[in-house]
């Protein structure tokens, strides 16, 4: 585990997972905010890039706005999860791969510029590892604007909002696709990236403003790795309740303290019944456990059942699969 002792980079951590500047010089604006030369500032991000204590300094993109995914998983025998985890992560649109503590014990997410896209994906997942595969859609979420704070816990979550797709512009895409990989660690990190993208960077950062403000972009700021950083203890819990409760047991669960994500999927009849989704983020499983036992006293909840699957291993995190021109190279 690796802890944050320095108090600068504490700072770069917890002020700036969202509302990262869309200016000329960006790290300009956080080194002023620290009281710290921009070039430090610089540094101190791309050694923790280096380092594997966050994944980028870029976007993430709200769920079902203009690319498609789903959440997915398998009963790998325990002598093969290696080899089936990494005939897992050999699909390019695959962005997350658990390990869990359950009969269907490597969950993953699948990504792609559309659903035909990601069903074809999950295919030729099946194919290749000789497994069914649970396949899990996402329903509507509660809150999937994950963060954390170095002082502990998820950040409050922000109230939903329903993204206008209409902003849609040709080439937002390959933009899109661009911020999730993360934005160049440089002086002009959106000069740089419209270089590469053969775009004017004004009317790029216009670009970035529009799909940001659009809902589009759920979030730009520096994304974390919560593992490395201590949030060792990550619990999926699911639980099984009719569509018409989850539609009042949702946003309580949301807001839960310590519950970080939240979202219904759709149940598999005969297979996986559980509609309603949450992620407890703690950096011991006594916390998990206290966290979980505050919300299964949510009058809400009560009465439903509910399982859950500790993650022991991260074997992918990266950056969604939006541009169709990824997709195909």
């Amino acid at each position: 585990m690796l802890q944050i002792t320095n108090p600068i980079d504490r700072r770069l951590l917890d002020d700036w997972q969202r509302d990262f500047p869309i200016t000329d010089r960006p790290f300009s604006e956080l080194a002023a905010a620290v009281g710290e030369p921009e070039t430090d500032v610089i540094n101190r991000l791309s050694r923790m890039r280096a380092a594997g204590r966050i994944t980028r300094v870029g976007a993430t993109i709200t769920p079902g706005t203009i690319s498609a995914s789903t959440l997915a998983a398998v009963a790998a025998p325990p002598d093969l999860i290696e080899e089936i985890a990494a005939q897992i992560n050999a699909e390019p649109g695959v962005n997350h791969n658990y390990l869990r503590e359950d009969h269907w014990n490597l969950w993953f997410v699948a990504t792609g510029p559309d659903k035909e896209h990601v069903h074809d994906s999950l295919e030729r997942i099946s194919e290749r590892t000789g497994l069914k595969v649970l396949n899990l859609p996402l329903v509507r979420p509660f809150n999937v604007d994950l963060g954390f704070r170095m002082t502990g816990g998820g950040t409050a979550p922000r109230p939903p909002r329903t993204p206008d797709c209409t902003v849609m512009q040709p080439g937002d895409a390959a933009l899109l696709q661009q911020l999730t990989r993360g934005l160049p660690i440089s002086e002009q990190p959106y000069h740089d990236l419209a270089r590469k993208l053969d775009l004017d960077a004004d009317a790029l950062m216009q670009r970035v403003r529009i799909l940001l403000d659009a809902g589009i972009i759920s979030r730009l700021g520096v994304i974390v790795r919560h593992r490395a950083l201590g949030w060792s203890a990550n619990a999926m819990v699911v639980w099984d309740m009719p569509a018409e409760q989850v539609a009042v047991a949702g946003p309580a669960l949301a807001a839960h303290p310590g519950v970080t994500l939240c979202y219904e999927r759709r149940p598999v009849p005969g297979e996986w019944p559980y509609r309603l989704y949450c992620m407890i983020h703690a950096r011991a499983r006594s916390e998990a456990r206290e966290v979980l036992e505050g919300a299964k006293a949510l009058p809400e909840l009560q009465g439903a059942d509910h399982k859950v699957l500790f993650s022991t291993r991260c074997f992918k995190q990266t950056g969604a699969l939006i541009s169709r021109k990824e997709a195909a190279a």
